[in-house]
């Protein structure tokens, strides 16, 4: 079966050719797709058509298999289902400027930081683009009652985008397709651990995305302690890729950090991640940590947070606290696949 949400208007034009139709259908076809419909909702094309693509076609590779919304600020956790049974996840944010959605880029990840539920299991594999692009049309499906759609896209579900690399490069093409999506990659954020040369490589594709690096410590001695990636590259040259981003894009680097009791919090830790981040053009996202119950690391109170904040505040770096959602619902990356798979 050949899967379209992940081809382009001109590569869905040329498979209907094959297919023996006219080039004209590869357009309507791809604008159905982009809105989320499946074949039998293509009233454009005759019932024939359908049925016969419907055989050796795929238009909708992702479904929503959960859904939880939170009471207390609307999030919704999506938990996709896809075509061979696995499962990711999705979070709907609402925010005044409009609606972010998490995605997934892979089922599990192999990056196995301590802090994260997402690597318990590992990787299983990648999501193909069409899979990405699947979980934003069936979250604007789900919001057409609200006559809204998804404005911006995290790329901080499940796994690690650059290590699936081509396939989050094609996602990042379709969303410039004319007649597709159309969602600004400038409202798009990718987010790394840290995998250095495809961080140069992204620089280099003229996708002008907002690139967050997981840094979540000031020292390479700290990092090691949660994240294996960090023996491989050190925060120097972590650092030193980003301002070649920042270069090439002209987009500033955002830094995700997530404070941890008795391990990156203490005031020192902001002095030394000052000093780290002095002149660059970029700002800290401070999260407090989602506590994982399978591993050992802990939380800090809201007063901690302050003073962390304070610190960077005061030394000039552009920072702020990230506003939590969907604690109530499992929001944190991971958490409800996990439960759904291991039936806990």
């Amino acid at each position: 079966m050949t899967e379209l949400t992940g081809m382009t208007c001109a590569e869905i034009t040329e498979w209907v050719k094959t297919q023996g139709y006219p080039a004209f259908r590869g357009k309507q076809i791809f604008r159905w797709i982009h809105q989320g419909a499946e074949f039998g909702e293509m009233t454009n094309l005759s019932k024939e058509m359908r049925e016969n693509l419907e055989q050796t076609a795929i238009v909708q590779p992702v479904h929503v298999r959960l859904k939880r919304e939170s009471p207390l600020d609307g999030t919704v956790k999506l938990l996709y289902e896809l075509r061979d049974g696995n499962c990711v996840e999705g979070v709907l944010m609402r925010y005044k400027y409009g609606v972010s959605l998490c995605i997934s880029t892979q089922v599990g990840c192999r990056m196995g930081c301590r802090f994260c539920a997402s690597t318990l299991e590992g990787r299983v594999r990648d999501l193909t683009a069409g899979e990405m692009l699947g979980e934003i049309l069936c979250a604007n499906r789900l919001l057409e009652e609200e006559d809204i759609r998804v404005s911006h896209v995290v790329l901080m579900g499940s796994g690690e985008p650059l290590d699936n690399y081509g396939n989050v490069v094609r996602f990042l093409r379709l969303m410039k397709e004319e007649e597709g999506i159309q969602l600004s990659l400038r409202n798009i954020s990718l987010s790394t651990c840290g995998i250095v040369p495809k961080m140069y490589d992204l620089a280099e594709e003229g996708l002008p995305v907002t690139l967050c690096v997981s840094l979540h410590a000031p020292t390479d001695e700290i990092r090691r302690q949660t994240m294996p990636i960090a023996n491989t590259w050190s925060i120097a040259e972590i650092l030193e890729a980003c301002r070649n981003y920042i270069r090439k894009t002209g987009r500033r680097v955002i830094f995700e950090y997530a404070l941890s009791d008795g391990l990156n919090a203490e005031k020192e830790h902001a002095e030394q991640l000052s000093r780290l981040l002095r002149g660059m053009q970029c700002h800290v996202n401070l999260i407090p940590l989602n506590v994982v119950r399978e591993r050992d690391m802990k939380g800090i109170d809201e007063k901690k947070v302050q003073e962390f904040l304070k610190v960077l505040q005061n030394n000039h770096i552009s920072a702020t606290r990230r506003r939590e959602m969907g604690d109530d619902i499992e929001g944190a990356c991971g958490q409800l696949r996990r439960k759904v798979i291991t039936g806990e």
